[in-house]
């Protein structure tokens, strides 16, 4: 019954859309805005996961952030194992899932605001909002505890949530791909060698024909 009534929701939220260009509906106004950011606070059970694999490189340490064991840190180089992250969505709008690629642990907040890794990614303190600045960094908001983000030290440490805001440098991060070794075996394309064939015996004869004209 609750797959029925999700399901319900999403095609009357299609519907509605649709009436408000019908009617001329502005986008911008607050209605409009308020009923889009309700429903992107909620979770879509029914759309397909979208994943993405990148790094999170910290302004401040100038390293990148990963997830080994229940120990969270922004200390690791460029292509480490740990710091390749999924990033799986959670609704339609930028609410997002993190798990470390190697420790298979998710990027949770408790409630003393401090970052720990976990099994399982489904409570609300394992969802953050990535939210662009105008600086173009991303800053990621914790869904659970409002006005909280992720942040570290320039030695890499985690800082408590509770002491963090979006314009400080602490939690300013920028989105890389992975730059470590290929992740299956057929695709180092080290080993690849050209084969070079003689040449035929007609390609000598148009050669020769060619150069007496």
């Amino acid at each position: 019954m609750y797959g029925i009534n999700q399901r319900y929701f999403y095609i009357s939220f299609h519907f509605f859309v649709l009436w408000c260009h019908a009617q001329g509906e502005n986008h911008s106004s607050p209605n409009f805005n308020q009923y889009v950011r309700t429903q992107g606070a909620t979770t879509d059970q029914l759309s397909r996961r979208q994943v993405r694999v990148y790094q999170l490189y910290s302004r401040t340490s100038g390293k990148h952030v990963q997830i080994q064991g229940k120990r969270v840190s922004a200390t690791a180089e460029d292509g480490n194992l740990y710091a390749r992250l999924f990033v799986e969505t959670d609704t339609f709008g930028s609410r997002v899932r993190i798990q470390g690629a190697e420790s298979g642990l998710y990027l949770c907040m408790n409630r003393k605001g401090k970052l720990v890794g976990k099994p399982s990614g489904r409570s609300r303190d394992c969802i953050f909002t990535e939210i662009v600045l105008e600086n173009n960094y991303t800053a990621l908001q914790n869904a659970k505890y409002e006005g909280w983000y992720v942040a570290f030290t320039r030695k890499g440490r985690p800082i408590k949530a509770c002491r963090t805001r979006q314009n400080q440098r602490e939690v300013h991060f920028i989105k890389r791909l992975h730059m470590g070794p290929p992740h299956f075996p057929n695709t180092d394309q080290s080993k690849f060698e050209f084969i070079r064939f003689p040449p035929t015996g007609r390609a000598k004869r148009n050669r020769k024909s060619h150069s007496s004209e």
